[in-house]
């Protein structure tokens, strides 16, 4: 029945629609048209009413690019400038018309969309435009939030049991607060100047506060307590301030309640008391992309203040109108942060304990950390913890990929006051979060680099194997990787690798990689990622070891460039396409000198662009501090120590198979 009454709809706004002037710009036919707006927004405007809508343009930006680029601020500013140019370039005509028709809008460009209330004439009219893809829905979203039971402020005996259980406190122990690192968290507000969050909130200097670029509500009517559009991070339903607590947390004092006291946090509220929307989602994940003043506008953000990850305790059902095609805008907004280099933390749900009950976006996503919740201070998984696998999607993905502490969690709630009442994969997902900024800190040459945090979270993940809901071993669908680790994962973060690269001549070659790992337990894998880079070593070890691998003959006639991941390192092989005897490899100078304190030095290489080179010291006070393998024509640097013998000393570096002198006088 409701198929056909929708179907009687279609035909008469087709009609209705040919009657009414539409949107300026290149136009489609009417009947054509009415197939692009989504039978929610039929619905919701069937009877002269008006409703809220996302018209989506055709042309979306490619940030594929960020790719390439290899610090998290370069790829924060590509992603932000195409995106806004993009958005800035296709709309204005829309936006003209809406402005000269005064209807209710507003412009988006982390998805190329504008937000729109208008009655449905005025979604044929956009419609019918060449340049819009399709007008779906804007449903209000509730969220199932716990309530907490208030308690005044108390002093406990311990941290935590869930920080203690998920080994945060070694990492401080090791130096690993969180330090330098950003933690952002859209939710339904925060209470800032609690006792546990006030010292970490990134708009608090220790003296004033100020709230640019650090808060943002995307709220912009109603809000319960807080009002809309509030100007500084307030709280209207205590479910915020409680998960950041977990991240974050601590007063100076006994109430240790966070996993990354060292890190700072910002702020979004993306809820009306529990309730979003797509727009109200959205909206925070642009300002996390790029954060502006407060009561400033998109075009004055600024990506280099953007959180490295942030933490998600919300959902979008279907059985609250978030339709799959209402889930693209989500999720192209989180791939946006994704390719900005931001790491996006989700709850799984609070479903289970039946299988595939992981079926609300965000958690069903690849591009995020899907978090499920454990009972503290054990590894049985929560009852009401979503499972996998992933079937609303038909993708059958493996969800969640960690499990974390989420019962009788206790962390901070307006006003000043702390509960312990809270149980949720809200409560288990923050712990995730506070663990990447742990990670960071121990390594923050890891900021930007999405899949690799990720990789170091679920291999020192305590593994915790499942044959419940289609799944084996490790990874399952029940606790995914296992129980997070805080300190396993920082004792990965800080796992090196020797060599980290080789150039090799067409007829391949074989080697090994050296794994320097702090602590005999530390648990690394490996994993070739092309084809004609054998393993033939095991491919998991702990502590110190190697990776033996093959590299095959090159027949393509052309260089490749292929990696191992080892230990979350990329090691990277250069294989010449050619034979050896068609490369005649040059370097300048060919010698030179260091002074008596240190220094360093630059060789430049010339070489056929199928010419592979590789770089090696020879002597031990002279280090390669660039990379040390390449193809074609390149660079080289180096360093040398300081002679205290008194003497003067040669050493040599052999560099695309020549020999580079470095003379030292003594001190």
């Amino acid at each position: 029945m409701k198929l056909r009454i929708l179907a009687i709809l279609l035909f008469v706004v087709s009609i209705f629609a040919s009657a009414h002037s539409s949107a300026a710009g290149p136009q489609q036919s009417n009947r054509f048209a009415s197939t692009k707006i989504a039978p929610w927004v039929l619905e919701h405007t069937a009877n002269g009413e008006a409703a809220e809508f996302l018209v989506i343009l055709a042309d979306q930006a490619d940030i594929s690019g960020a790719e390439n680029l290899q610090t998290k601020e370069e790829k924060g500013w590509f992603v932000y400038k195409t995106l806004y140019d993009k958005a800035q370039g296709t709309q204005k005509a829309i936006l003209d018309w809406l402005q000269s028709n005064a209807i209710e809008h507003q412009s988006f460009y982390i998805v190329n969309m504008i937000w729109v209330k208008g009655k449905l004439d005025v979604a044929m009219s956009l419609a019918a435009r060449i340049d819009v893809a399709r007008i779906d829905g804007n449903p209000v979203i509730h969220n199932n939030l716990p309530t907490p039971s208030f308690a005044p402020p108390q002093a406990p005996e311990a941290i935590e049991p869930g920080i203690n259980y998920t080994k945060a406190p070694q990492a401080w122990a090791a130096g690993y607060t969180g330090q330098g690192i950003v933690v952002g968290g859209a939710d339904t507000g925060y209470q800032w100047d609690h006792p546990a969050l006030k010292p970490h909130y990134r708009g608090w200097n220790g003296t004033t506060a100020s709230h640019d670029y650090n808060w943002h509500d995307s709220i912009h009517s109603g809000g319960g307590s807080c009002g809309a559009n509030s100007t500084q991070p307030c709280d209207d339903t205590n479910h915020g301030s409680h998960t950041m607590g977990t991240a974050v947390g601590d007063d100076g004092g006994t109430n240790q309640i966070g996993m990354a006291p060292g890190a700072k946090w910002i702020g979004c509220r993306n809820m009306n008391q529990g309730n979003g929307t797509p727009t109200t989602y959205t909206e925070c994940f642009q300002f996390f992309l790029a954060p502006y003043p407060v009561g400033g506008t998109p075009a004055q953000g600024d990506p280099t203040k953007a959180p490295d990850v942030t933490t998600h305790s919300w959902g979008c059902p279907p059985s609250e109108g978030c339709t799959s095609v209402t889930w693209l805008t989500i999720q192209q907004a989180i791939q946006a942060n994704r390719a900005a280099g931001i790491v996006t933390v989700v709850a799984a749900g609070n479903s289970g304990a039946s299988c595939s009950t992981v079926s609300d976006p965000p958690a069903i996503f690849p591009e995020v950390l899907t978090v499920g919740a454990l009972v503290t201070s054990s590894d049985s998984i929560a009852s009401f913890s979503s499972r996998g696998p992933v079937t609303v999607d038909g993708s059958n993905r493996q969800k969640p990929d960690i499990a974390a502490p989420g019962t009788g969690i206790r962390s901070c709630v307006p006003i000043n006051g702390y509960s312990s009442s809270f149980s949720g994969t809200s409560m288990a997902t923050p712990h995730v979060a506070g663990a990447v900024a742990l990670t960071l800190s121990a390594d923050p040459s890891r900021r930007g680099q999405v899949s690799t945090v990720e990789g170091i979270l679920k291999d020192s993940a305590f593994h915790i194997s499942s044959s419940s809901c289609s799944s084996s071993g490790v990874p399952n669908n029940v606790f995914g990787y296992g129980r997070l680790d805080a300190k396993g994962a920082v004792d990965l973060a800080l796992t090196t690798i020797a060599p980290a690269s080789r150039a090799v001549q067409k007829n391949g070659a074989s080697g090994s990689v050296v794994v320097n790992a702090p602590t005999a337990t530390t648990a690394w894998t490996a994993v070739s990622n092309d084809s004609w880079i054998i393993l033939t070593s095991s491919s998991t070890g702990t502590g110190v070891g190697s990776v033996t691998y093959e590299i095959r003959e090159n027949f393509t006639g052309h260089f490749r460039i292929g990696t191992l991941t080892v230990a979350q390192r990329t090691f990277t092989v250069f294989q010449s396409g050619v034979a050896p005897s068609a490369c005649d490899n040059t370097i300048a100078p060919a010698a030179s000198s260091v002074a008596a304190a240190g220094g360093t030095g630059t060789v430049t290489i010339t070489a056929g662009s199928e010419c592979v080179w590789n770089a090696v010291s020879n002597t031990s006070w002279l280090t390669v501090t660039s990379a040390s393998s390449g193809i074609g024509n390149g660079s080289v640097t180096y360093s040398g120590a300081s002679n205290n013998t008194g003497a003067t000393r040669k050493g040599t570096l052999t560099i695309a198979g020549r020999t580079f002198n470095v003379k030292q006088k003594g001190t």
